[in-house]
């Protein structure tokens, strides 16, 4: 079956950078609860398994050395803090999955531990976490810091803080540790409870966790770095893998490199989509054409300057672009010069930004989409799709109200969901972490 992710943000322009200048479009009222609670709504009346929230810390500075761009675009500034989303919507909803981007850098474990905790019991055990660890130095001087830290000990200090949670969540707390016995008036059995104690070079925990145990304990861990570092990350912690789309060949090897890491582990893996979806292939088109008129070229470099850690302002059109190793996301560059070649232009970046991003969108009716993502599946072993928006609402109509029908007529698409946690849905397995999971040495048997 194929697997659905919605793909947002809590801001007004995520990927598709300038669609919500479209008159159609509803992203302004991403500071209202009601767009979040229509939206966890629409999702799931159309069995999608979760919604991936993405976040940053920090601003998009890199482009022309400021933020005047990102500002006037509104690229994914300003922007809320998603993990205050989820009890809305989990309130108007039963199954939808959420899966949150934190970012570990700059928050001690000890108090992000409670606050995954909290929202694992408000969401009855539909809570996942996109571990990240941040690639914007704006987000560094915010916190104090003069710039980030270098690419490969960010995932150092990731490693870290996951035993220091892992050690919180799996190991504070036995099973049987709550009695809430009335008559005896016994909540807890002290002898049950024990502080965590974690001794490393950044973190130093020796403190009972504050929440007793969640339904799933720790939450569905998502992981999006496909970086030679990142993908070792994940194959030691991911549970699902965000990556981008691109070439089915170069997502094969990529999917086969990550479970292969992941050794015995399930690993569910997700391709960054986007889809523009008509009646007929000609509605599609002129849906197109449509919001090509609104796309943003500025706000897609701006966006892009961040994310590859190249200021393209700073060169010509048609000058070869310097690909040394950055900051950022290095995925990204990697993945920009497997696609574009060594001598890429700024112009070859812009002729790639069909839709005010560099994800090209998948356009058609619902049989010629359903064909590309089968497609698509059958090629690289991917599990699903984070589908990112692009004119909201109609495009979460397009997939809701044509395309899974189609996949569903083919099998391809569940018809109800599975009973259970977030992590039960999506592995038909039990709430918790499996025991080839690093985290399942922490607990307390």
């Amino acid at each position: 079956m194929i697997a659905f992710n919605a793909f947002d943000m809590a801001c007004i322009g995520h990927i598709q950078q300038g669609l919500w200048t479209h008159p159609r479009d509803s992203s302004l009222g991403y500071n209202r609860l009601a767009h979040w609670t229509n939206l966890a709504r629409t999702l799931e009346k159309g069995l999608f398994d979760g919604l991936f929230l993405a976040d940053v810390l920090g601003i998009y500075d890199v482009y022309g050395g400021n933020a005047e761009v990102a500002l006037k675009g509104a690229v994914q500034v300003p922007l809320l803090d998603p993990a205050m989303l989820v009890p809305a919507m989990a309130a108007v909803t039963q199954h939808l999955g959420f899966g949150i981007t934190c970012n570990l850098a700059y928050e001690p474990p000890y108090l992000f531990a409670r606050r995954m905790s909290t929202l694992d019991h408000l969401t009855n055990g539909r809570i996942g976490w996109n571990i990240v660890t941040g690639y914007l130095d704006s987000a560094a001087r915010g916190m104090g810091f003069d710039r980030q830290m270098a690419h490969d000990d960010r995932y150092d200090l990731a490693d870290e803080y996951m035993d220091a949670v892992y050690a919180l969540w799996e190991g504070s707390w036995a099973d049987d540790a709550v009695k809430a016995d009335r008559a005896a008036g016994l909540y807890a059995d002290p002898s049950r409870v024990r502080p965590a104690r974690h001794q490393g070079r950044q973190y130093k925990i020796e403190a009972m966790h504050l929440c007793e145990p969640s339904p799933q304990r720790t939450p569905v861990l998502y992981q999006a770095g496909a970086s030679d570092r990142g993908r070792a990350f994940a194959g030691r912690h991911a549970e699902c893998v965000f990556v981008n789309g691109g070439q089915p060949a170069n997502v094969a090897r990529l999917v086969a490199d990550l479970r292969a890491r992941a050794g015995t582990r399930p690993v569910k893996v997700f391709a960054g989509a986007t889809l523009i979806i008509g009646r007929t292939e000609a509605e599609a088109r002129d849906l197109l054409e449509d919001y090509r008129r609104h796309a943003s070229v500025e706000g897609a470099l701006a966006h892009a300057s961040a994310s590859l850690g190249i200021d393209f302002a700073r060169y010509e059109m048609d000058e070869p672009i310097a690909t040394g190793p950055t900051g950022a996301i290095q995925s990204n560059v990697e993945a920009m010069t497997r696609a574009a070649g060594t001598g890429w232009t700024k112009r070859k970046l812009i002729d790639s930004f069909i839709l005010g991003s560099r994800q090209p969108p998948i356009v058609g009716d619902a049989r010629q989409v359903a064909d590309a993502l089968a497609g698509f599946v059958e090629a690289t072993g991917v599990d699903g799709f984070n589908l990112s928006r692009t004119v909201m609402p109609e495009c979460l109509s397009q997939v809701t109200e044509l395309l899974i029908p189609e996949l569903q007529s083919r099998g391809l698409y569940k018809t109800s969901y599975a009973p259970g946690t977030y992590r039960e849905k999506l592995f038909a397995a039990g709430p918790r972490l499996p025991e080839a999971h690093p985290a399942a040495a922490h607990r307390w048997w």
